[in-house]
């Protein structure tokens, strides 16, 4: 047969020299995108770490320059890149130039580094491999040493000169390569909290940090380390005294595996107001925990559910507690080190190794209940607030389910919302809610509506002010808990003490588009906003998403007259209407300003409303959510001071449209 290609012995081939990183990036760094660019920075800013934490230096710069390039420079004992005699290479060959190769694989015997952040003899090769130029610039030994590279391939080979210089250390700057990564745009917040992160769990070393594209220049230090933090966080709220200790151990993943060291420095208090829990391993930031994070769930769960029992804090038949309870009111931070480290993968977000955790849980349960005995008041605050949080949680569980029961059922609308006309299609993808405005409208829009995908609901009056009504307030009003009926996607409700109360979900939401209807006037608008504020408030992914819109009512209606013909004409602004009738010079005309929806003739709604290739709609879909919340504020909320000036300065906008006798 013809047209296959053959797989045989030669089909078989391998990734040489940097296309061993250029061509795969993500096997690397996780990501051929932003996240692999920055994880390349973090691969050389760790062993500039590696080196101040050893003592070599106290110093870290790191510099951006306008043309994205980045520049790290330490000053410890300088990258050896001379002639290594036992390897018979050049050492810049291995550390620049060799995956897996590197001065960090001894570590369990203390050799060179005792903990050390990059164990996998990758980082400074693949992200020079990775850079459209990268260059090096050390100092140790009495010379100064210089290396190029471009697009991974050195160029000129080692340049060496003799230094009078005191200082050693080593300087690097490469431009990540767009030929590599989708992007190297890194924004400003990575670096400052990568800094600051670092700067918190290595005490006492200075990161200097100078942005040219953004004009930043920052310098973080924390001389007491993590409990410094702790307390920075907590502030004149926390509920007991910060704990710090430190520990080390020894013991090994398995029974066949190496002995390996452990040390850790623990902090943590509790605080009614704000939580935190990070976790650093050989200082890389551990976003998703791994080993740790189970120890901390085991540890406290275990100690405060024994403390509120001892102590008769629970009530009769009371459920324990659990970890969520604990970690709304929890600032803690675990900066551990090991001389064998198991990560999840390269990019270090997570370590799995067995003994860190049950030296780490075993730890914290001796640390815990010696504090609980010596320290009795603040043990009780903090199992006090814990229980808070519990009964807080357990209270809105029930609550949400009992919201959910009330408005997701699967009852048929058209018998458990009165008034609700219904569509024909059952079609999501398709199918509109008008919401308009009292019984009239309903009348004249259920009359003028394409009944195969438009269905009303209409509204009585002035509906609830969601933004000062509490949630027992809300739910009790019927016109909000019909509204939501109909919608169908549930509510989104959030409180400080239980992050999940919701029952909302998007997908169950019944229609295409939800628009609101209302009358071309002051109490019109006024209800329009209301209703706004009640997706707001219940529902806001409705607004972010796109599905709520206004639909435009005509303010005038003319009529121009030449013979016997007759035309209608809308205009929905002073602007337009002075446009018509510029257009329509020389006929007879009559202009009369819109009655509200419920006057209107159903031809009339179909046409200005509701026919989609004639109507106007406005989406609302915000693009600023902190205008958009003082927006709010400002017409529904607490501003009053700002209502007032609002009203003084655009109220006589609208004073042609009050009724006045």
């Amino acid at each position: 047969m013809t047209g296959k290609k053959t797989y045989d012995n030669d089909s078989i081939s391998s990734l040489k020299g940097a296309d061993r990183v250029r061509l795969r990036p993500a096997v690397i760094f996780g990501s051929d995108g932003l996240e692999g660019c920055e994880h390349a920075f973090f691969e050389i800013l760790s062993n500039s770490i590696d080196e101040a934490r050893e003592g070599y230096g106290s110093v870290i710069k790191v510099r951006r320059y306008a043309d994205q390039s980045l520049e790290i420079e330490d000053n410890g004992r300088g990258i050896p890149v001379d002639y290594n005699a036992s390897e018979k290479r050049y050492n810049w060959e291995l550390v620049y130039c060799e995956l897996y190769a590197g001065g960090k694989y001894n570590n369990n015997s203390g050799e060179n580094y005792v903990f050390s952040l990059g164990l996998n003899g990758l980082g400074a090769c693949a992200t020079q491999y990775a850079s459209a130029w990268f260059e090096a610039i050390i100092h140790r030994d009495g010379y100064e040493y210089k290396l190029n590279f471009k697009k991974g391939v050195n160029e000129g080979g080692l340049s060496k000169e003799p230094w009078r210089g005191r200082q050693s250390g080593t300087l690097q700057r490469w431009l990540p390569d767009r030929d590599v990564f989708t992007d190297i745009r890194i924004p400003l917040e990575f670096f400052t909290e990568t800094l600051k992160r670092q700067a918190v769990v290595n005490a006492g070393i200075s990161f200097v940090f100078d942005d040219e594209l953004t004009d930043t220049h920052e310098t973080f230090c924390y001389p007491d380390g993590i409990l410094g933090y702790i307390r920075e966080i907590g502030g004149d709220h926390l509920l007991c005294e910060p704990v710090y200790f430190e520990a080390e151990g020894h013991g090994r993943d398995r029974s066949d595996k190496p002995e390996y060291k452990v040390k850790a420095q623990i902090a943590f208090s509790f605080d009614n107001e704000v939580n935190r829990t990070e976790y650093y391993h050989n200082s890389s930031f551990l976003e998703h925990g791994g080993s740790p994070d189970k120890a901390v769930r085991l540890a406290f769960v275990s100690t405060f559910d024994r403390l509120a029992r001892d102590r008769g804090k629970y009530k009769a038949n009371e459920s324990k507690i659990t970890y969520a309870d604990i970690e709304d009111c929890l600032l803690l931070v675990i900066s551990s080190f090991s001389t064998q480290t198991s990560y999840e993968n390269q990019t270090k977000k997570a370590i799995n190794n067995r003994y860190i955790q049950e030296f780490l849980t075993e730890q914290l349960k001796a640390k815990l209940e010696i504090w609980a005995i010596e320290n009795l008041q603040d043990s009780d605050r903090a199992a006090e607030q814990i229980l808070v949080n519990k009964r807080s949680r357990e209270s809105a569980e029930k609550q949400r389910l009992n919201v959910k029961k009330t408005l997701m059922g699967k009852v048929d609308l058209a018998n458990r919302v009165k008034k609700f006309v219904p569509c024909r299609s059952k079609d999501p993808a398709r199918t509109e809610l008008y919401i308009v405005e009292g019984d009239s409208a309903l009348g004249s829009t259920k009359m003028g509506r394409d009944a195969e995908f438009q269905a009303i609901i209409p509204i009585r009056g002035k509906i609830l002010n969601c933004l000062k009504a509490d949630y027992q307030a809300i739910f009790k009003n019927d016109i909000i808990t019909d509204l939501v009926k109909v919608l169908g996607c549930g509510v989104e409700i959030k409180t400080k003490h239980n992050k999940d109360l919701s029952a909302f979900d998007l997908s169950q939401l019944r229609w295409n588009k939800v628009i609101i209807c209302t009358d071309a006037d002051v109490d019109g608008y006024q209800i329009r906003t209301l209703v706004l504020a009640m997706f707001y408030r219940l529902m806001p992914t409705l607004l972010s998403e796109g599905k709520v819109y206004i639909a435009e009512s005509p303010l005038f209606e003319i009529t121009a007259r030449q013979g016997r013909e007759e035309q209608t004409y809308f205009a929905y602004t002073e602007a337009e209407r002075s446009k018509v009738l510029n257009s329509l010079k020389g006929k007879t005309l009559s202009i009369q300003r819109s009655k509200g929806l419920g006057e209107n003739e159903p031809e009339m709604m179909w046409v200005t409303t509701m026919n989609p290739e004639t109507r106007r709609l406005i989406q609302v879909q915000p693009d600023d959510a902190v205008k958009m919340s003082e927006t709010f504020d400002l017409l529904l909320g607490d501003n009053l001071a700002g209502r007032k000036k609002h009203i003084e300065i655009s109220g006589h906008l609208y004073l042609d449209q009050l009724d006045v006798d």
